[in-house]
């Protein structure tokens, strides 16, 4: 019978990379948990509805890559493209946004796209993201950029840069429509991008065809028809990053591939990954909360790449994952050393010990192999007659030392070495 593979595009990490994936998460989502975000655990699947009002019928990520199907009672579901359309919809139904603001949330997991599987780019692939949700103060744009880049340089990153861009909003995005239509009527374009000028002409911009980037290099820019209230947003926005000395380039040309963005909007692009290079990435969205049935409420967020974290740790070979998974290895030799090995290493554990055991039938060498694979930094090997003289015999396995410890000493002597 032949085996079963995963899924093409599925990204799966097996240790020891995993331990990288795990580290990746964590540093992350350290600083947000540090800003006073709660987490929040969202379903894996939603109605399609819901991303098609919130995320917006003419994106790629609605009209090409969701994976949409129909369960047993006829209704619509999709496994989620994305992370705060799901957060807002269960900010409105469990009544959050009915309490003190800004509501704060951080959230962890896997994310689904049907894309062409590339380095970078997978159909199941794993974000930390965070929500600010019910103040529109400039300082809270710069909290939510500056928990995304905290979490970047904690793991030593340096080779990527933050862009920054206001998109604006209501006011004064009309005008700027308008004039950016009119532009685009004036090129040669295909009938799909026709389509998407008359759905929504800021998504043009985003268009990565070399033919087609060419032909936008005079296309209007938003920055440059902001209204005074939107101006006097992104100004602060960008003095309270410098306050926090957190650098940023402006890039008037960012358009981000969701269209509930508004106001602030800025993407962290590392250039150790080629194509790819974008690591993480939010704005703001003051409209997205009425346009699912909510109040109106402003918000802002980022989704940070889990994967594409870890590729751009390993481009400036930076270690992560590298801790090992156990600390102290037993070595029990006879069935009363078992006994006593299998008791030891649960005080350790249970006292925050990383500790592993021989298990199965292994002899002293086959055990001690074992031993240097796991990693840990101490073996501890007891035999019938170190229990006769009440001993274990601990050995460094880095120096190859040996010394005999009173068994009733022996979880106080290896939690000092660790602990």
């Amino acid at each position: 019978m032949s085996t079963i593979d995963a899924p093409k595009g599925v990204m799966e990490y097996l240790p020891p990379e995993s331990a990288a994936f795990l580290d990746v998460r964590d540093a992350l989502s350290a600083p947000a948990i540090a800003a006073g975000y709660g987490y929040v655990e969202l379903p894996t699947f939603e109605h399609t509805e819901l991303f098609v009002r919130g995320v917006g019928e003419s994106t790629d990520v609605v009209s090409k890559e969701m994976y949409t199907f129909d369960d047993r009672g006829g209704r619509s579901l999709s496994l989620r493209p994305e992370g705060t359309a799901g957060v807002m919809r269960a900010v409105i139904q469990h009544g959050l946004d009915r309490g003190a603001l800004p509501v704060k949330l951080w959230y962890a997991g896997p994310f689904f796209r049907a894309e062409r599987p590339q380095l970078g780019r997978y159909r199941q692939f794993f974000q930390v993201g965070v929500e600010a949700i019910g103040v529109d103060d400039p300082a809270l744009d710069a909290e939510v950029i500056t928990i995304g880049d905290d979490g970047f340089r904690s793991l030593g990153l340096t080779d990527f840069t933050l862009e920054l861009t206001s998109l604006g909003d209501a006011k004064c995005r009309p005008a700027y429509r308008e004039k950016l239509v009119a532009f685009l009527d004036t090129l040669d374009l295909d009938e799909a991008t026709r389509e998407r000028v008359r759905l929504n002409p800021l998504r043009v911009l985003d268009d990565k065809r070399t033919e087609v980037r060419r032909k936008l290099v005079g296309a209007p820019l938003i920055v440059d028809h902001l209204c005074a209230e939107c101006a006097d947003h992104f100004a602060a926005v960008r003095a309270y990053l410098d306050a926090l000395r957190v650098h940023y380039t402006l890039n008037p040309r960012m358009v981000r591939g969701l269209d509930y963005y508004t106001k602030t909007t800025f993407e962290f692009v590392h250039h150790g990954l080629g194509a790819q290079s974008g690591i993480g990435g939010g704005g703001r969205y003051d409209g997205l909360m009425a346009e699912l049935g909510g109040q109106t409420l402003s918000g802002i967020g980022f989704g940070l790449g889990i994967d594409r974290t870890v590729l751009a740790c390993h481009a400036e070979g930076r270690a992560v994952g590298v801790t090992p998974r156990v600390s102290v290895f037993f070595v029990p030799l006879g069935d009363a050393a078992r006994v006593e090995s299998i008791a030891t290493m649960g005080k350790l554990r249970r006292a925050g010990v990383h500790a592993d055991l021989a298990y199965g039938t292994l002899g002293l060498k086959g055990a001690m192999k074992a031993a240097d694979r796991s990693g840990a930094a101490y073996a501890v090997v007891i035999g019938d007659r170190d229990l006769q003289a009440g001993v274990a015999q601990v050995k460094d396995l880095a120096s190859g030392e040996q010394s005999a410890v009173a068994l009733t000493d022996l979880v106080a002597s290896l939690k000092e070495k660790f602990l």
